[in-house]
Order: structure tokens, then sequence, then C-alpha cells
């Protein structure tokens, strides 16, 4: 079926954009529901077109759509599907942007910068939104960017879970790859009883991406390090740590990050690094590339799905955090 009605006539409807098609269809059979049949399509001049094939009138809309490469396609793709959404009666729109695109532009760090992650909110509440939902926010701040509810899910218990589950956890230490990573790394740390490491790392000013030297802080010789981060882009970053914990005499290294958003030269980093895994969700679409052994990616899509069930039932989203801090 395509949407869930309640005995109060509520009706669940949910929306996939074209960018991780994958990723729906998994949230809507952990739902029990038929994604809404839509027609997306680019013209010649690149301009999208969407219509929905059915009603949607009075219906409680979410609409899945992850911020992945080509991003300002797709950012712009939401946009118009939440505009449709509004302009054909519905009751209320969610957005869930698994990974949130311009993120990382979350603050000014030079004069003359823009906060594209405000940007976004505001162009997702201009269009329609009522309620944005997603994974791992880059930073906690975000949330305060729209003017709404915003529920903000965790993956670390998925992550960490599994992680924990197949390495002797006498033998690890967990490792924020640089300052801004501590507070997630002492989560991963009180969560799987173990010591935790920093690496102090120093990054050119004149090259986005690039880190010019690594220093480690803590004891990690002999040790099963697990790197933590909430994405890993070029890999430049990721795998320069792993190759500092290695010289400090580190036995083996698995890298964990809630979003493989792997551009550009990621699946040749990732392929040469020593680290033995590297661990995502599928909150991205993973590149073909990258489909390698030392590869692994865990499904949030029952996350998701639980996240959209409790926010139709009037739930707790909150409930879905426990054991995440």
């Amino acid at each position: 079926m395509t949407g869930i009605k309640t005995s109060g006539e509520k009706n669940l409807m949910l929306f996939s954009g074209r960018a991780h098609p994958e990723l729906a269809r998994e949230v809507a059979e952990q739902l029990g529901v038929d994604l809404v049949p839509t027609k997306a399509l680019d013209f010649a001049n690149g301009e999208i077109y969407v219509r929905y094939e059915e009603s949607v009138r009075g219906a409680d809309a979410f609409v899945l759509q992850s911020h992945t490469a080509p991003i300002n396609q797709w950012i712009m793709e939401q946009l118009i599907m939440i505009d449709a959404l509004k302009r054909a009666s519905v009751k209320s729109i969610t957005v869930i942007m698994p990974f949130y695109g311009y993120a990382r532009q979350d603050k000014k760090h030079l004069g003359r910068e823009p906060i594209s992650a405000r940007l976004v909110a505001d162009l997702l509440k201009q269009a329609g939104a009522h309620r944005l939902m997603s994974v791992d926010l880059h930073t906690a701040q975000i949330q305060g960017f729209f003017d709404g509810p915003v529920d903000h899910l965790f993956a670390l218990p998925l992550l960490a879970d599994y992680v924990g589950g197949k390495v002797d956890r006498e033998r690890l230490t967990i490792v924020s790859p640089d300052a801004g990573r501590v507070r997630v790394a002492d989560q991963w740390s009180d969560r799987l009883g173990a010591p935790l490491a920093i690496i102090h790392k120093r990054r050119d000013p004149n090259v986005a991406n690039k880190v010019m030297s690594a220093e480690v802080v803590g004891d990690v010789k002999d040790r099963v390090c697990v790197l933590v981060d909430d994405m890993i882009d070029t890999g430049g970053t990721i795998c320069a740590a792993a190759d500092a914990l290695f010289e400090q005499g580190a036995a083996d290294v698995i890298v964990a990050a809630t979003h493989g958003v792997l551009s550009g030269p990621a699946a040749d980093r990732l392929k040469n690094s020593r680290a033995s895994e590297f661990v995502f969700t599928n909150t991205l679409p993973t590149p073909g590339e990258l489909q390698m052994d030392k590869v692994t990616t865990l499904s949030i899509a029952p996350l998701i799905a639980r996240a959209i069930r409790e926010v139709f039932d009037d739930g707790s989203v909150t409930s879905l955090f426990d054991g995440a801090h």
C-alpha cells in the first residue's frame, strides 16, 4: 500500500527523490508502505520537473533525499518536491536528509564568508517544510538554523555495536581524528568501554582538505584503533591519521564514519590505506569503485523508519537516542 492510515484518518505517505532510491526503498519496506509514484525528469537546460501520480491531499508527507553528488541538483529537486506537495494540499511535510548538504559551512571562519548550512535550512522552510530529520549533523548547532522541529538521529549505536561485536574490546582504543570530534569519540569510548586517544592535526591554510602533519596524543601501541568521524570526503585526513597511528605502533586501524561522501581520490586512498576496514552507513550511496572487501556499509533504514513512525504516531523521537550518548 502507498500509505498508512490511522483510525483518525491520518495518512503517512513516503516520497523519494532520485538521489538515493535504494535507501528510500529500504525505508519503505521497513514501514510497510510503497513509495508514492513520482514522475521526475530533467529538461534539456537542466531544469527539474516533478509530479506526483496520485492524490496526496491531507497526507503527512515524508520527503527523503540524501544530498549526494551532484549535490546542488538533489537539493533543488527536494525543494521542488516540497513545493509540489505544498501546492497539492498535504497536511504536513517532513524533510528527511540522511546527509545534510552544506553542513560543513555552519559558521564564518573568515570575513565575507556565507553560512550556507543556514541558507539550506531557510530554503527548505520557504519551500514549505514543517520539520527536518537528519543523521549525525556535522555540528549540533545546525538544529537551531531551522524554524521548526528538527529530529537529529545518531548512527553511533549501529556503528559501535558492529565494531564492538567483531573485535576483542580489551584491545580497543577509540581515536578522534581531530579536536572537533572528541565528544563523539568519548561517546564511543563510553559505549565500548575503551580508552581514548586524539590526533592533533595541522591543516594547510592554503589548500582545502589537506593536512600538513598529525601528532598522536595517547597510547596506541599494540592496540586496535578505531578512528571515528562523522564523514569522510576525499579520505586524505583519515588515511593520514591511520598512517600516524601505525607509526606509533598500532596493531590495526578500523575507520568508522556515518557519511561516506567519498569524493575524488577517495577510492584510491581507501584501497591503498593500511587500515583494515572502513565502516560507513548508507546515508549516501556508495560509489561503485568503493565496493571493495575492506569497505562495509551498514543500513540506516531501520533507524529512519522508526523515527518516521514515531513522528507520525506523535511518539517520542528522543526514545531512539537511548544509548547513543
